[in-house]
């Protein structure tokens, strides 16, 4: 798919505000600078790069030297950090709980079956005798009329929830978005949602094609110490259980239950949908270790030469999971890809930024921390802005660059959005690219890197790469490398730099992204969502 619109991006942004676009020639961003920021921040040195360990201590380190390398500027006053203040939460479930009711007692497996943890920041946290409740898709959506906690009062209760939204798999693309996952089918929206209907517990039933990863991908991400904004109160308005089900134990306790749910994802579809009591208690203890410290967000800017109070941020997550449970004999969860790519890409953008000439608009270049845990880096920013978000024109997002070369796509995650899309989309026709929109988009990826934040305050963000169809070797090879990775380096140790990795790929998308900061830095236009974007209201009342 090549939109028609593309090189025309640019000269309408321009005329639209009636200014012209500074000619500006772009320089080249360095591969070899590329590898070498890649090798280093993913080595075992490095101890997996997660908050609150010596390895965030070396990778903010490493950071902040190497923009203080380049000249670049403190992005936050004279500090080139901004604190974070994060509680981790060591959870320890009871290594099997018990669900009983209706003449049966259910035993589930902590890590097989389940996994459970709590938000609550208290030693120790007990639901006892909690009533089990089916409410779907634990939806609640005025605008698509859609409520499955109509009539419900789930104090003291536990609600059981499906994965995704109901119109991924419906066949019916009115219905939400059809296979376009809305933020609806997020996981975190699940839990949100559960908290403001003042439920006890929220389990979410895991399937692998609706959630987009497998059940090790649950099993490992949620097991172990977690990271949470620390907020006033200690979040005791927040669930005492949240966790999730694999299909096969929600199935069985379905079945349990006696009542009528052979056909439980059809029936949560329909728009008459009412929630069911399964008259199924569950029991289960958390035992917290609590730390509470503060993690880094790292940033650097250059100041515009004309207009310093507007700004472009460049943002990239530093983080991963650290070191974690063994898989293969490897313990540390490198990150390579996920993210130490989009972290190595920004510095070398950075690098050709600081060579000059020195932009129009200020461009920041954010490096947030805890991503992995929940887009909390992104979010303390979103609520604690360093740069006035009405003042901030755009944000480039760089997570999980691919390794397999140069690529003939450029892939645009919730394409349509913004003005963005045709900035991006005209800078990937001169290389000779073509746009798509993301071709999963029943996996929420909009809802799953840290522009999503800046987004959700109005600022106009975007989230690209290349991943679909390589320049030399075709759409089955990118398959191939994509489905491996998914099934066997994902959020696993394996996911560690090889030299057998082509980086040409990640200069290529560096590339883009830099060039599409120039264009923005170094003229007077604004970027705008388009209509139909959820969040354009949100920035049109930001710039009143």
């Amino acid at each position: 798919m090549k939109p028609n619109h593309l090189l025309a991006g640019i000269a309408i942004l321009a005329l639209s505000c009636g200014e012209s676009t500074t000619e500006t020639t772009p320089g080249k961003v360095d591969q070899e600078k590329i590898k070498n920021h890649l090798v280093t921040l993913s080595s075992d040195e490095f101890l997996g790069r997660k908050p609150f360990t010596e390895g965030e201590t070396k990778t903010v380190n490493y950071l902040v030297e190497e923009v203080k390398k380049l000249k670049l500027e403190p992005g936050n006053g004279d500090s080139y950090t901004q604190e974070v203040k994060l509680v981790e939460l060591d959870a320890k479930p009871s290594a099997a709980i018990a669900v009983s009711g209706n003449g049966n007692d259910i035993s589930l497996t902590l890590g097989d079956d389940f996994v459970a943890y709590t938000e609550r920041v208290e030693e120790r946290v007990e639901l006892k005798d909690s009533e089990l409740i089916f409410a779907g898709y634990g939806v609640v959506a005025p605008e698509y009329n859609w409520n499955d906690y109509e009539g419900l009062d789930v104090a003291g209760k536990t609600v059981v929830v499906l994965v995704n939204d109901p119109g991924f798999g419906s066949g019916d693309s009115t219905l939400f978005k059809g296979d376009v996952m809305t933020y609806y089918g997020r996981w975190t929206y699940k839990y949100e949602e559960a908290r403001r209907q003042g439920a006890a517990g929220v389990l979410i039933v895991h399937e692998t094609v609706p959630a987009g990863y497998p059940w090790t991908v649950v099993r490992n991400s949620w097991s172990g110490a977690s990271l949470y904004l620390d907020s006033e109160g200690g979040g005791d308005d927040r669930p005492q259980l949240l966790g999730w089900l694999t299909r096969d134990k929600a199935i069985e306790i379905f079945k349990a239950s006696g009542k009528d749910l052979s056909n439980f994802n059809s029936k949560s579809k329909a728009a008459d949908f009412k929630a069911i009591p399964l008259g199924m208690n569950i029991s289960i203890d958390i035992e917290n270790g609590i730390k509470k410290d503060v993690s880094k967000n790292v940033v650097a800017k250059i100041t515009g030469s004309k207009n310093p109070d507007e700004y472009v941020i460049y943002s990239a997550h530093w983080d991963h999971l650290g070191v974690g449970i063994p898989i293969d004999g490897d313990s540390i969860y490198n990150g390579a890809h996920d993210n130490g790519s989009g972290s190595s890409v920004m510095l070398a953008i950075a690098e050709q930024f600081a060579k000059g000439p020195k932009p129009d608009r200020t461009v920041v270049f954010l490096w947030v921390t805890a991503e992995e845990q929940g887009l909390l880096g992104s979010a303390y920013y979103a609520e604690n802005p360093i740069f006035e978000p009405s003042k901030t024109i755009a944000n480039i997002n760089m997570d999980g660059i691919n390794y397999y070369g140069l690529m003939k796509d450029l892939t645009i995650v919730g394409y349509g959005q913004s003005e963005l899309d045709d900035i991006a989309g005209a800078i990937a026709e001169k290389q000779g690219r073509y746009v798509i929109p993301d071709p999963e988009p029943g996996k929420g990826y909009f809802f799953r890197s840290d522009h999503f934040n800046f987004a959700k305050v109005g600022i106009p963000a975007i989230f690209a790469y290349g991943s679909y169809e390589s320049m030399d070797k075709g759409v089955d090879y990118v398959k191939q490398l994509s489905d491996k990775y998914n099934q066997t380096m994902y959020h696993r140790p394996q996911d560690e730099y090889s030299e057998d990795w082509d980086l040409s790929g990640m200069q290529q998308d560096g590339q883009l992204f830099y060039e599409m900061g120039l264009q923005i830095s170094t003229s007077g236009f604004n970027v705008s969502w388009k209509e139909g974007s959820e969040f354009k209201s949100i920035r049109e009342t930001s710039l009143k």
